[in-house]
């Protein structure tokens, strides 16, 4: 006697044969605002700006400390401090980009790192000895490492690919604003109550700063409280535009959509048999062919090991990163723009000094003309970036910058003066957004490498660039007269441009310019062939006769 099976099975039959569901973290208050795309960008953004305000704010009251401790030599030991954060700069970036990628965690070392600057701003108010400095500037250092690497992977976790670029401008304006506002701020608390307020105004807006980053809620965690949460970030497939590195996400999504023959039953009226007929639907898991010629699909902990960016080790992401032309292309802009910035740091000052009489306040006078470009630059340009890519944003502030390092050292009025240095600031800020954002399309156009990742190789590049862009500077302007030292380092720094625009036409992006302008000629000159031959068939081919001649 032959078992008959209903069908379809009723709803308590799915409901006994399916898996029991995962329960549900408990939803949190403020969920929606607390992991929005506006809230993330603010929240990096102000610890950007925290942070380049205590670095500003230090930085000038150092050598009085140094000087109250009874230490000769200052300029020498302040030199060494300005050393020990870079150096820890570059050397804790690449474990705390690695273990952000490995943990899948953003918030847990950005609220170490608020930690490390709290205590470092304490270090250095209270310090005894200068190697309390020097522990204090490192654990700034471990600070700096983590916002630059992990707060602007937070964003790109959090934002559209379609609007990255723009969200990264508007955090970036976090430098101009703490550079604007610290110096002046660490001259007036210490001036009027003593060498310890700068500090303790610090470590209150680092303090209140922290709140901000406690409230954060990642957008991993989000989606695991509420389903429903992707739609308000925007991950979803209708939302997200293609942008960075949209050719090789294609080919992914193409790799692992390959059809697969799937059996499917169908009643043949009269008889009553069932067959079984082959349909073909897109299948999500790749399949790798045997020496057999046989397919095989991987295993989902060999898929997780392919596509996991924590699961490479860090001298295997150094390898893959050191074989992108494009990741090596961003690295080397990244470096490029912290020459080009703090080349001029040592050396600014004293042409000012000597051309036009300026003292410390009015030398403060003209940063600030530097800074307030960077207001609109930073966003504009990040805008643009997701608009008309990359590769045109930064083509344009390196192409605009060009001429203005020529026409800065043209000895004139302070009028001209600040007018040529501030065009130049506008150009020249506006390449940081678009190359954090070429750094996001490099992490989606490579498997196995995280936002983590890239954005550690711009932390390390940066620090190598801000840290040799003064020695630089305050060589050429020392070991050439005076009045030519000024004009060398602006021709250095313009011939520094012009090879960072080589660079950006031919490795930049994904297709690159050069590549772009090669298909654009490709396509003109088939479109000219096919026209011209058009042309001669039509003068070849004899005219139809008429009726009327026919007739």
């Amino acid at each position: 006697m032959s078992s008959t099976h209903d069908y379809p099975p009723s709803r308590a039959e799915e409901k006994s044969a399916s898996p029991p569901e995962k329960p549900k973290e408990r939803r949190p208050w403020g969920l929606e605002w607390r992991s929005s795309i506006w809230f993330t960008t603010l929240i990096v953004g102000i610890a950007i700006t925290t942070d380049l305000l205590i670095y500003s704010m230090i930085v000038p009251i150092i050598p009085f400390r140094l000087q109250s401790l009874g230490y000769d030599g200052v300029s020498g030991l302040v030199g060494w401090l300005l050393f020990a954060y870079s150096a820890s700069l570059v050397i804790f970036t690449p474990p705390i980009a690695f273990v952000s990628e490995m943990y899948k965690n953003r918030k847990i070392p950005l609220l170490c790192g608020q930690v490390a600057l709290i205590g470092s701003q304490v270090l250095l108010m209270e310090a005894p000895a200068f190697w309390v400095m020097v522990l204090a500037r490192i654990a700034q250092g471990i600070s700096a490492c983590v916002i630059w690497v992990v707060g602007l992977a937070l964003i790109c976790d959090t934002v559209p690919e379609k609007i990255v670029g723009k969200q990264l401008g508007l955090a970036m304006m976090g430098m101009s604003l703490g550079f604007l506002v610290g110096p002046p701020v660490a001259g007036a608390l210490d001036q009027r109550f003593g060498f310890r307020a700068p500090f303790i105004f610090g470590i209150i807006i680092t303090a209140l700063e922290l709140i901000g980053r406690l409230l954060i809620i990642e957008r991993s965690a989000a989606e695991r409280m509420d389903a429903s949460f992707t739609t308000l970030v925007g991950r979803n497939g209708s939302s997200r535009g293609l942008a960075y590195g949209a050719v090789v996400e294609t080919e992914k999504r193409d790799d692992l959509e390959q059809p697969t023959d799937v059996s499917t039953r169908v009643v043949q009226p009269g008889d009553g048999e069932i067959t079984e007929t082959p349909t073909r639907v897109p299948s999500r898991t790749p399949s790798t062919v045997t020496a057999g010629g046989r397919a095989q699909t991987p295993t989902q902990g060999q898929i997780a090991v392919e596509e996991d960016p924590g699961q490479l080790s860090i001298w295997n992401l150094f390898l893959k990163l050191a074989k992108s032309p494009r990741a090596l292309a961003a690295v080397f802009l990244t470096l490029s723009y912290g020459v080009l910035i703090s080349s001029l740091e040592p050396v600014l000052p004293l042409y000012l000094q000597s051309n036009f009489g300026f003292d410390v306040s009015k030398v403060g006078l003209v940063y600030i003309a530097a800074v307030v470009p960077s207001f609109i630059s930073s966003p504009l340009s990040g805008w643009y970036s997701d608009r008309g890519g990359t590769i045109v944003s930064t083509l344009i502030c390196l192409v605009g910058s060009l001429p203005f390092w020529l026409l800065i050292f043209i000895r004139a009025h302070l009028a001209y003066f600040i007018v040529m240095f501030t065009l130049l600031n506008l150009f020249i800020t506006g390449t940081v957004s678009p190359i954090t954002a070429e750094f996001a399309g490099v992490t989606r156009s490579m498997k196995g490498v995280g936002y983590g990742h890239v954005y550690g190789a711009f932390n390390v590049a940066y620090g190598v660039g801000s840290a040799i862009g003064p020695v630089i500077g305050g060589q050429l302007y020392d070991h050439v007269s005076s009045d030519v030292g000024w004009m060398a380092l602006c021709l250095f720094n313009a011939g520094l441009v012009v090879v960072s625009t080589v660079i950006t036409i031919f490795y930049f992006g994904e297709p690159t310019a050069l590549q772009r302008a090669a298909q654009y000629l490709r396509r003109r000159r088939r479109r000219n062939n096919e026209h011209a031959a058009e042309e001669g068939e039509s003068q070849q081919a004899p005219a139809a006769p008429t009726t009327e001649a026919t007739a």
